[in-house]
């Protein structure tokens, strides 16, 4: 193994597990699924944020790959950059009041969102910022500086904002 693989390799360890926190919100039903509390179909939001937050997981797993790699695909890196930051600042128009699961819909959103709407949109700025920090270091072609930063975005970003905000489903 060279050098360069070895390095890749560290850099990209921590990752792997912190990817997973950023992936999307829909996961296999383990049970019944539930509907709206008030009944109707639920608001549109919800399969938005969650197809949403799916493409963000998909962002990540090309990323992942491509430090994976013998030989980077930085082009690669750089657009799935992108377009997780472009995703995360769709995320404020997604959670309208009332689609949290306490209201009865089939989501891992929880009610803190609305609770503490100051307290979400900080973690939304937050990963937001993270995630142009992580273009930014892609835009370098430096693969252990976006390694970097994606643990920094998985960490500060995607899993700062699920421990408060989203169903612990582990």
């Amino acid at each position: 193994m060279t050098r360069t693989a070895i390095v890749r390799l560290i850099a990209a360890t921590p990752l792997i597990a912190l990817l997973g926190a950023c992936s999307g919100e829909a996961t296999e039903d383990a049970g019944p699924e539930e509907g709206p509390a008030a009944g109707g179909e639920p608001p549109a939001e919800i399969a938005q944020r969650q197809d949403n937050y799916e493409a963000i997981g998909d962002s990540f797993k090309t990323i992942r790959e491509q430090l994976e790699g013998e030989a980077p695909d930085m082009a690669a890196i750089q657009t799935a950059a992108a377009d997780i930051n472009t995703r995360l600042q769709r995320i404020p128009d997604l959670f309208p009041e009332g689609t949290s699961m306490e209201a009865g819909y089939d989501t891992e959103a929880l009610a803190a969102i609305w609770e503490d709407p100051d307290g979400f949109a900080e973690a939304t700025q937050n990963a937001i910022a993270a995630s142009e920090e992580m273009m930014a270091a892609a835009a370098t072609g430096d693969a252990a500086a976006v390694g970097e930063q994606v643990g920094n975005l998985g960490l500060n970003g995607c899993k700062a904002c699920h421990d408060k905000f989203r169903v612990d489903d582990d």
